[in-house]
């Protein structure tokens, strides 16, 4: 039974961001596996919370990634 586990910072996605997130990661898992183990493919979104995830020895914030997402170059 596949497990999706998905950590995105808190804050940054919406409620119909994480369901299309769930959807597509589950529908590309099927298209691997086969249809019929759409049923027990598992897909779990975890937030983290927003300054608890480092790259590269930094604290990355929601505001980072929202940043990144405008095309703000990263500092990281």
């Amino acid at each position: 039974m596949p497990l999706i586990n998905v950590k995105i910072i808190e804050g940054v996605f919406d409620a119909d961001q994480k369901r299309q997130i769930v959807e597509r990661l589950t529908d590309a898992m099927v298209g691997i596996e086969g249809e019929n183990m759409r049923p027990v493919t598992w897909c779990v979104v975890e937030e983290v919370r927003s300054g608890d995830w480092g790259i590269g020895g930094k604290p990355l914030t929601t505001q980072d990634v929202r940043e990144l997402a405008a095309g703000v170059p990263a500092t990281v």
